[in-house]
């Protein structure tokens, strides 16, 4: 559903259709239960050198954002952080990083979800292709092992250094959580909801004591090239949530 310009007194508020589609992950993470308190932070860029993006109030709830809600923000201006609405520190210095060295990343999704987080915190983080969901990120992930402590940004530049490889875009985050990485709202959202699925299949296969049942590098390229080239997942997946929250009446789109 195409959401109009919203009326007075958001009605001049630029790159509207981004921000409703960044709410509406917000409060589909919220209810997924994947957020962490009032931390946790999204971020969408805006311009081809994807210095401008948009990002989330300091510590407000994802259940609670609006689309005017969200933040504009240039990660080329080092006056951000003195701002009267100035975003909090550790996403500034996270997202801020990557959307400064790495323009390939246009969304960005961190969560502490727990199946990630559990993930992140084994001595191997590695997912093995074990099912569907899981083949869908073979060969597609970066494992962070030198956790340094908050994403101020000495920790926010060290992370944005491991993500030059376009085709990499999750990083699980060894004792942190999970970044998640797209071409849009809808494929980040897509990406950090499918890695959850396998996190937390994998978490439960182990729980079982039994051997896994691995597919070989083959087939799970394979799939994860053919998940790639299914046409428009992502965006039916996006779709649909808004036109639930839609029929909620939800004021996301406010």
């Amino acid at each position: 559903m195409q959401h109009p310009q919203p009326a007075s007194p958001a009605a001049n508020i630029a790159h509207w259709p981004e921000r409703v589609d960044l709410a509406a992950a917000f409060r589909w993470t919220a209810r997924l239960d994947m957020r962490e308190a009032v931390l946790n932070h999204f971020s969408l860029a805006l311009n081809a050198e994807g210095t401008r993006f948009l990002m989330n109030p300091n510590q407000m709830h994802f259940s609670r954002i609006r689309a005017s809600d969200l933040l504009l923000l240039d990660a080329a201006d080092p006056g951000v952080p003195d701002r009267p609405d100035a975003p909090d520190p550790t996403a500034w210095g996270l997202h801020g990083s990557i959307h400064r060295a790495c323009p390939h990343h246009r969304c960005l999704m961190h969560v502490h979800s727990i199946h990630a987080t559990v993930l992140a915190s084994l001595a191997d983080s590695t997912l093995p292709p074990i099912d569907q969901n899981s083949a869908i990120f073979f060969n597609r992930v970066v494992i962070d092992e030198g956790y340094g402590g908050l994403a101020f940004e000495a920790e926010g530049a060290r992370c944005a250094g491991m993500l030059a490889d376009p085709a990499r875009k999750v990083m699980i985050m060894g004792n942190h959580g999970i970044l998640v990485m797209g071409d849009s709202v809808a494929d980040t959202f897509n990406r950090m909801y499918y890695f959850e699925r396998a996190a937390e299949t994998y978490i439960r296969a182990l729980q079982t004591g039994r051997p896994l049942r691995v597919l070989s590098d083959e087939i799970a390229e394979k799939t994860a090239r053919e998940i790639e080239a299914y046409p428009d997942q992502a965006e039916r997946h996006l779709a649909e949530l808004k036109a639930i929250l839609d029929g909620e009446g939800s004021d996301y789109a406010s």
